[in-house]
């Protein structure tokens, strides 16, 4: 009995909750619509500089970030590419398995890559490839810098060092040259960085050792283009 008169109250108490409610003037909404606001009187503002919008110079002709030649030097006849760029499967190509590459590339979503290259004398050369990706899904530049990273810490009797002004950069001077009979020993020394989405790759070739400010002088000068 005194549960049931429990129940009782409580659906009393309802019902009287409905009754006054029902009674009572409808509380009116707030308006879905907003008012407008005044827009500001004067000029539109001027478009970012290159200065203070690195994508205003990325995404124009990606050949003008570039290093120039020294004066001296002469252009580099082996170099691949045509007229500065380098396609899918130029780049791709340059791999030991250029089948494997190329679809790397496709899924990394590859955009584009300028080179540029010299010669000094007849025992000294320099290639620069600034290869750029879209970058929809994640940070292709950094990967593909970290790879190039590895195989090159990978070779013996290796040398390297961080390029300054960058999170991560290395150069690199191998101290072993490549021997071929009949030839004269090769020595090399390479730089792999990235900003945004454009990844940096640097080489220099020589008869005689790299040193290490040879490499990170072209390093550092490249990276402050970007």
């Amino acid at each position: 009995m005194i549960a049931g008169a429990a129940v009782l109250g409580l659906v009393a108490g309802t019902c009287a909750g409905f009754l006054v409610q029902a009674d009572r003037e409808p509380t009116k909404l707030a308006p879905l619509s907003q008012p407008t606001l005044a827009q500001a009187k004067g000029p539109a503002p001027e478009p970012l500089s290159a200065a203070q919008d690195r994508r205003v110079s990325t995404d124009g002709d990606l050949r003008k970030l570039l290093l120039k030649k020294p004066r001296g030097a002469k252009d580099a006849e082996w170099l691949e590419g045509s007229d500065g760029w380098l396609d899918l499967a130029r780049y791709a190509d340059s791999y030991k398995e250029p089948g494997e590459k190329f679809d790397d590339l496709v899924e990394d979503e590859f955009r584009r890559a300028a080179v540029t290259g010299w010669e000094v004398g007849t025992s000294y050369s320099v290639e620069i490839r600034l290869v750029q990706y879209r970058q929809e899904e994640r940070l292709v530049a950094k990967d593909a810098a970290d790879g190039s990273q590895y195989w090159a810490e990978d070779e013996d009797g290796t040398d390297s060092w961080v390029i300054p002004g960058t999170v991560d950069g290395m150069a690199y001077v191998h101290t072993v040259p490549e021997r071929e009979p009949g030839y004269l020993p090769l020595y090399s020394a390479e730089a792999h960085a990235w900003r945004g989405d454009i990844d940096v790759e640097i080489w220099i070739y020589s008869s005689a050792p790299v040193t290490k400010k040879t490499i990170m002088d072209l390093a550092k000068r490249q990276m402050e283009r970007l």
